[in-house]
């Protein structure tokens, strides 16, 4: 890869913050704060469970092994080798969250203003803090219409999320 492309995976946050922040997501494969985009959403608008149902799944998981046997688990090796797949083949993004509170906007910022290729889209900062940074599509960086795609945190626009995206300033 050239250094133009390099380039053109960093993303800043500036504007009215303490400080500006430089994104780079060609990291984030190995960030702890990654999460599946194809199952996040799903897993935030559920309800869960009342103790009635735990307690019914744990009391059949518990039949199951004196009827059949424990189940043990696979080894940390089977582990190790199914999560390495699972990254370079996995679709994800990182909460937007720690690196607006990185920046430290100051008290009157109140908008995000997301800075695309031909447009721009404000959103109340408040929103902000809940979105999503897509920056991989089964385990391949998003170099032709990323870095990143900014996903509001409800889900709201998950099938049509904001693209082409060259940098966030807080207004």
């Amino acid at each position: 890869m050239n250094e133009r492309n390099d380039l053109s995976m960093i993303i800043m946050i500036e504007g009215k913050t303490k400080y500006n922040i430089t994104l780079d997501p060609s990291v984030w494969i190995f960030d702890d704060r990654r999460v599946d985009l194809l199952t996040y959403f799903d897993s935030n608008q559920k309800v869960e469970e009342d103790l009635s149902e735990y307690t019914k799944s744990v009391s059949k998981h518990w039949d199951r092994e004196i009827r059949e046997g424990a189940i043990y688990p696979p080894t940390l090796k089977t582990e190790k080798k199914f999560l390495k797949e699972k990254i370079l083949t996995g679709t994800y993004g990182i909460p937007f969250c720690d690196f607006i509170k990185n920046a430290e906007p100051l008290e009157d910022a109140t908008t995000l203003k997301i800075v695309q290729k031909e447009q721009e889209t404000k959103i109340p900062l408040s929103e902000a803090y809940d979105a999503i940074l897509g920056f991989s599509n089964v385990g391949k960086p998003l170099r032709e219409d990323g870095p990143v795609h900014f996903y509001f945190g409800d889900g709201s626009n998950r099938e049509n999320p904001i693209k082409h995206i060259t940098r966030f300033i807080i207004e």
